[in-house]
């Protein structure tokens, strides 16, 4: 089920907003969408962040002691 939806208005350059609506593009999906790639980003990027430390020290037991399995993978 589609989560709900909710009004909200925008400031938009000009000259953006009428050639998207001369080219028929959905605003409010284009806004959505747009909106989401960037929370996804963040999200990400947060993830990093918050994880630094615990990714640099498999990295160094990596390093330090080789891949675990490497025998048996399929490369």
């Amino acid at each position: 089920m589609p989560a709900p939806r909710r009004a909200t208005s925008m400031t938009l350059d000009a000259a953006l907003l009428d050639e998207a609506r001369t080219l028929g593009i959905n605003l409010s999906r284009a806004a959505e969408e747009g909106i989401l790639a960037q929370v996804r980003a963040e999200r990400a990027r947060r993830w990093k962040e918050e994880n630094a430390a615990d990714i640099a020290a498999y990295n160094r037991w990596i390093e330090e002691n080789g891949i675990p399995n490497l025998e048996v993978r399929i490369v």
